[in-house]
């Protein structure tokens, strides 16, 4: 069997790219280990925003928006979008780096607002708001499910041919005189190509390692709570907490879903063999910050909670573009950001295989070269937020 382009994981990002590369007549073959989005994509809390200090990040969120919104029609099918606005709350001392990121975003074409303390109260009435100094809006912000997304990826990709196989691991990437040729089944199978784009997540670094390559890419456990506000908030827009170090969004059937925002001191995990469960002392953690943030929700209380997995670099920002033979595209690394960025993300690496460099101004490939490591240029925020630099 051979292909243009293999693409060894059908996660949200391998099945973004797939989509991207078959729509513009390219043979694609994706390799999965198990099922279309069973590995991370699965996990992801959904949050759509375009409030990023990283000015490329920013633009391909708010390329992201646009597609959620319009997936009906982009896609042929639902993926779980709702808009119900996003707004994100600093203290006194990240101020200054939330208005000049606003700034920057308005200037990329996002629309996007500073509001005020009665605003806020308006959308979420149940709010202890005294302790943040200002806030930013993006109306276009909410929440999806990344699970639904990448099954729409992928339905879009077959549709314009592409061949998705399930059930399909991959053993290694074969290289050749440096450069790749093909990739070779953990069966025995080998699938000839000329690229290979590995977007295996954490995954990707075994797979890298034979042919020289040191992806720095960990995979970091994080811990999710949803909560039984014991009342119906109504249409309520996305918090981001840069206070309590926290996000918050709406769940079905009228639940929040709490997720944690202090990255600082990462829980490094193995991606096959970690806790599912929240522990009790997330918990306890979470309900203090619930009481802090929402001392109006008086008959909350804790429904379940779980936990995933992010693969992340040293910067927290993904590795997209050409490392190490001829041919080899790399996508992982994604450090949370994955969901918002991957109808972007498959623009990229299509432009990346096809064009060699990217075609988008407000996105170039450079930014996301696996280089910058060694040349100790990370990619890092222009207006970093004291606490919570790690997400933004």
């Amino acid at each position: 069997m051979s292909a243009d382009v293999v693409i060894v994981g059908g996660g949200l990002e391998g099945v973004a790219a797939a989509r991207c590369l078959a729509g513009r007549g390219v043979s694609v073959t994706v390799l999965e280990r198990a099922t279309i989005g069973s590995g991370g994509t699965g996990k992801s809390s959904g949050i759509v925003r375009c409030h990023y200090g990283v000015p490329s990040l920013a633009a391909m969120a708010w390329k992201g928006t646009e597609l959620f919104e319009n997936a009906q029609d982009v896609l042929g099918q639902d993926v779980g979008f709702r808009r119900t606005g996003y707004v994100v709350g600093v203290g006194a001392q990240n101020a200054a780096a939330l208005r000049a990121n606003l700034e920057m975003h308005k200037g990329l074409g996002i629309d996007v607002r500073e509001i005020g303390h009665d605003e806020v109260k308006e959308m979420w009435p149940a709010a202890y708001t005294d302790d943040f100094a200002a806030f930013g809006y993006e109306p276009y912000g909410g929440y999806g499910d990344a699970y639904s997304t990448a099954q729409a990826f992928a339905a879009a990709a077959r549709r314009d041919g592409a061949v998705i196989r399930q059930g399909a691991e991959v053993a290694s990437i074969v290289a050749e005189s440096g450069k790749v040729t093909g990739v070779l089944l953990a069966d025995g199978e080998f699938v000839a190509a000329d690229v290979v784009v590995l977007a295996a997540g954490p995954w990707s670094v075994a797979l890298a390692a034979p042919l020289g390559l040191a992806l720095p890419i960990r995979a970091m456990r994080e811990q999710i709570m949803l909560i039984d506000p014991g009342e119906h908030l109504g249409d309520i827009p996305v918090l981001s907490d840069l206070v309590s170090l926290q996000y918050v969004r709406a769940e079905t059937g009228g639940k929040l879903l709490f997720g944690n925002s202090d990255l600082s001191e990462p829980e490094w995990a193995d991606p096959d063999a970690y806790r599912n469960r929240a522990e009790t002392s997330f918990m306890e953690r979470t309900a203090a910050r619930l009481e802090h943030r929402f001392p109006g929700l008086i008959n909350a209380g804790f429904t379940g909670g779980y936990a995933g997995c992010y693969d992340v670099t040293p910067d927290f920002n993904p590795i997209i573009g050409p490392a190490g033979p001829d041919g080899l595209v790399v996508a992982a690394g994604f450090s949370g950001h994955g969901f918002k960025i991957s109808p972007a993300v498959g623009e990229l690496v299509a432009d990346l295989v096809i064009e060699g460099d990217s075609l988008d101004p407000q996105v170039p490939a450079a930014d996301f070269r696996f280089t910058r490591f060694a040349e100790e240029s990370p990619l890092t925020s222009t207006n970093p937020y004291i606490g919570a630099g790690e997400m933004r």
